[in-house]
């Protein structure tokens, strides 16, 4: 497979057919799928305006009047008063009725990246881009009010996945969950302080006392999280594990939430902990990942942008790291890949909700060919002078985003509202159950069940919504409820698409970027 060309129907050789599983009358199908259309034919803005949209019907808490998904309404109104605290806002993850904090905050620092990166690009969507990133930090302006305390999730996870009910109706317990001195969570509060801080850079311009406010409750937030070190899977593990389990560490946490408060604040004191901290915290570490729970190739390309625009030779090492983890992603380029690709083109990393890895990735790979393209610079892998100019990482990041608006063996669309096909039956509560309007009536923790195992289309289409997607080599998708692991949506698939899709909203055609 030539993966930089657009065509999506490779001939599959009989060895990996065989391999796949797939039978002989699903192959010839999938070679006489039509050809992919021209470079460009995607209406990005539409997708960038849906992508965002998406995030309303995450919310929780009170609603505003410009709520534009109506079937939504008011939820989770008392959060947080059994604690004595307003937790009331914020974003449901995914399809279920829980606010957990460490994917929220991570979600909310790609969102920022995205505008803070290619905010020209979001042209009319820029403000309600803005808007969606102060929902969440609002709330995390709220969930760290107290000194030295991070509330890090609203919920009992367990008891609400029992459930399948609205989240207007939700009855289970809002156990309200911390870190504090005695149980720390240097990875959840670090994250959040990173929030904080990419938001201020967005706000800088917009709201400068806003701005000022979440830079210096990011600084006092890492000050905490730097202080009383510990992962937060350990102090609060019943609570967080599975679901969120911090499975490689709070270290890395520590160094973005530095590199974040540098470019926001451009202190020397953070210059120096990310330098002074490099080789102890694992700059290099695990450097093929990046998500909510892995943030180490994220810090080398956040970093290396400094020394590539000349402001830093100083961390000249993390553009080094930040070129080998592109490497890794290069079709036919590295000596050492380090990721899959499907027959249809699609990045995958085996385990579930695969479009986290493909738009996280991704927009790395954007964001990266930038600082390159700034710099006339190239990435080289290995030996022979094997080298991929910008505009080829910009191809790979684009065959991503194309894969998930419909250019792929099946011809549909993985964004719900996009496009003539697209998943009808994802795994969320209140997309799947009647809306309040429709149905007034409270529809209880176990009544709902009868709408999870219905094969009928869910009721109410929660537009802009990004699915799991394919999880293997075989491009397959059921679109399924009970497949949760590819047909549920989450809101760090949508963040770091948003910049993926503002980007090529203003530069859709290949043929018109800049020959680097």
């Amino acid at each position: 497979l030539n993966f930089f060309r657009s065509a999506a129907a490779p001939v599959l050789p009989l060895a990996v057919r065989a391999a796949m599983g797939l039978s002989s009358a699903l192959v010839l199908a999938l070679l006489l799928l039509p050809a992919v259309a021209s470079a460009g034919h995607h209406d990005y803005g539409d997708a960038l305006h849906k992508s965002i949209l998406f995030f309303e019907g995450q919310r929780s808490g009170r609603l505003p009047p410009d709520q534009r998904l109506r079937w939504r309404r008011d939820s989770g109104l008392h959060d947080g008063a059994a604690a004595g605290v307003d937790l009331t806002g914020g974003y449901y993850d995914a399809g279920d009725n829980v606010k957990f904090g460490f994917p929220m905050a991570f979600t909310a620092t790609l969102m920022s990246w995205g505008l803070i990166d290619f905010g020209r690009s979001f042209g009319p969507h820029k403000e309600e881009a803005r808007k969606a990133v102060r929902w969440a930090t609002d709330y995390f302006m709220k969930a760290t009010a107290k000194p030295n305390t991070v509330y890090v999730q609203v919920g009992d996870a367990f008891k609400d996945h029992s459930c399948w009910e609205r989240p207007e109706d939700m009855d289970t317990p809002r156990t309200v969950y911390k870190v504090d001195p005695s149980h720390p969570g240097s990875d959840v509060a670090a994250e959040t302080a990173a929030a904080l801080a990419a938001g201020s850079i967005v706000f800088r311009d917009a709201d400068p006392v806003y701005s000022q406010r979440l830079l210096d409750r990011a600084m006092a937030v890492f000050k905490f999280a730097d202080r009383y070190r510990g992962a937060y899977s350990s102090s609060l593990h019943a609570a967080v594990c599975p679901c969120y389990c911090d499975f490689d560490g709070y270290q890395d946490e520590l160094l973005w939430a530095a590199a974040w408060l540098h470019k926001a604040s451009r202190r020397r004191e953070y210059r120096q902990y990310i330098k002074k901290n490099e080789v102890v915290l694992g700059a290099s570490d695990s450097i093929n990942e990046f998500g909510w729970d892995n943030k180490h190739a994220g810090i080398n390309v956040l970093i290396s942008k400094e020394v590539l625009m000349g402001k830093d030779e100083y961390f000249q090492s993390f553009r080094v790291n930040a070129n080998n983890f592109m490497c890794t992603l290069l079709p036919g380029i590295s000596d050492h890949p380090q990721i899959q690709y499907s027959p249809g083109g699609l990045l995958f990393k085996v385990g579930g909700s695969n479009m986290q890895h493909v738009t996280s990735l991704s927009f790395l790979i954007l964001a990266y060919s930038n600082y390159l393209s700034h710099a006339g610079a190239h990435v080289s892998c290995g030996g022979g002078g094997r080298t991929a100019p910008p505009t080829k990482l910009r191809q790979v990041a684009k065959r991503q985003v194309d894969y998930i608006l419909g250019d792929n063996p099946l011809r549909m669309s993985y964004m719900v509202g996009y496009g003539p096909r697209f998943p009808r039956r994802i795994h969320h509560r209140g997309s799947s159950i009647p809306s309040v309007a429709a149905h007034p009536a409270r529809i209880g923790c176990k009544a709902g069940a009868a709408y999870y195992a219905t094969a009928a289309p869910n009721p109410n289409l929660l537009v802009g919504a990004v699915v799991g997607g394919p999880t293997d080599a075989t491009d397959a998708f059921p679109d399924a409820r009970a497949v949760f692991q590819q047909s549920e949506p989450t809101t760090y698939i949508n963040a770091p698409l948003m910049g993926l899709l503002a980007y090529f909203s203003a530069h859709p055609n290949p043929a018109e970027w800049a020959d680097d």
